[in-house]
């Protein structure tokens, strides 16, 4: 058995704990919604619970959040579900909100700290990445974006503004949050700061205590959300919806298509006028703004619409989806039946739905076929359409 000394085995170097500091406390006045922005419904959350949970899901702890005075409430519901966040009251600047936010985190001993703003809720897993990976050499990073428009200063020439000298813009970058540093180096930064003018960004206060700061690859997801039609890109700037409609022929009833009569031995029978074209394409309207069906808006144990016209359906479908920020791209139905004949009044029926829909003709297509004589509508029971519409956003591509 052979003798000898063991070394020791050594202790793997400890992760560097980085923490987080999300600046929720602005009133949003601009974006236009009722309540701050940061509290606000983006893609279906409050936009300050995007960028927390993505901090959140990057291993990032503990994270604090600078809220209003007054809204701590609605700060914990809007992050009910994410562990390990402390809330403060923001200051009367952005810089005094981060120092309070640098100072609640003091405690946890953190080696690191992201500094983001809540407005910027798309926030990529890669840029944090890069900016840890950038605080190995530098005590600072932030991530930054290329210029790509041409830049010049602005003069006054009288009571005009004039172009001055041109900037390059090769020389400049567009900088963006989260931005980090070694935890020690900004607090003691922002604790000692007293520059001459109101500090953007945290970059800026580290700089004035003489760090460097690191540039990364930013990404454009981190749009920062200011104005009211921010929040409107965040709807998708196309909708589908389908629709199906069948009615029963019987003797003795009025016969309408796609708001047009048409003399027929027999006519639909429905609580209303039973229009199975109308009534498919304000189901496919309602659907593709998820609206619901036409018998949530028009139920039939109303006797309000009893044997009423359908282009009012339509018209309502209609003014829903404007109010909902869209338009129609376009409608597409088809009849299925073996009579009557839809050929001789298609153009009247397309000119009809356009008529009501107020939009251009060529946006609407009606289509007829056949079942070759099989089920209900090819022994003359009934007629049934199918119906789909696109719509795009008003103020998305095309519009």
């Amino acid at each position: 058995m052979s003798s000898g000394s063991t070394s020791p085995s050594k202790t793997p170097p400890r992760a560097p704990k980085t923490a987080a500091v999300v600046v929720a406390a602005g009133k949003g006045l601009r974006a236009g919604q009722p309540v701050p922005k940061q509290f606000a419904k983006w893609r279906g959350k409050p936009v300050l619970r995007h960028s927390v949970e993505a901090l959140a899901a990057a291993g990032i702890a503990p994270i604090a959040v600078v809220i209003p005075a007054n809204a701590e409430a609605v700060a914990r519901e809007a992050l009910a579900g994410i562990d390990d966040l402390f809330f403060t009251i923001g200051g009367n600047t952005r810089q005094e909100s981060v120092r309070l936010g640098l100072e609640v985190l003091a405690g946890a001993e953190p080696d690191r700290v992201l500094i983001h703003d809540a407005a910027r809720p798309g926030l990529p897993l890669g840029v944090i990445e890069r900016l840890n990976a950038a605080l190995e050499a530098s005590p600072g990073a932030i991530p930054v974006l290329p210029v790509v428009d041409s830049l010049a200063h602005s003069e006054r020439s009288g009571d005009r503004e004039v172009m001055g000298s041109s900037a390059r813009r090769e020389d400049l970058r567009r900088v963006q949050t989260p931005q980090a540093f070694h935890f020690a180096a900004i607090l003691a930064a922002h604790r000692e700061w007293d520059g001459p003018f109101t500090a953007g960004d945290d970059a800026q206060v580290a700089q004035s205590s003489g760090h460097e700061i690191a540039l990364v690859d930013g990404d454009e997801a981190l749009h920062k959300l200011t104005f009211s039609h921010d929040f409107d890109s965040a709807r998708p700037p196309f909708r589908v919806g389908t629709g199906y409609d069948v009615h029963q022929l019987a003797e003795g009833e009025e016969l309408w298509l796609c708001g047009v009569r048409i003399e027929h031995t027999h006519g639909l029978a429905g609580h209303s006028d039973a229009d199975v074209a109308i009534h498919a394409l304000v189901d496919a309207l309602l659907g593709a703004i998820g609206a619901g069906d036409i018998g949530q808006h028009f139920p039939p144990s109303d006797m309000r619409w009893k044997g009423a016209s359908s282009d009012r359906f339509l018209a309502h479908a209609a003014s829903l989806v404007a109010q909902a920020g869209y338009a129609l791209g376009n409608a597409d139905l088809t009849i299925i039946c073996e009579a009557p004949k839809i050929g001789p009044h298609r153009e009247a029926m397309r000119l009809r739905l356009a008529e009501i829909l107020g939009v251009d003709v060529d946006l609407v297509s009606v289509k007829a076929t056949t079942s070759e004589k099989l089920g209900f509508t090819g022994r003359r029971e009934g007629i049934a359409t199918q119906a789909a519409v696109s719509l795009m956003r008003l103020d998305g591509p095309g519009t």
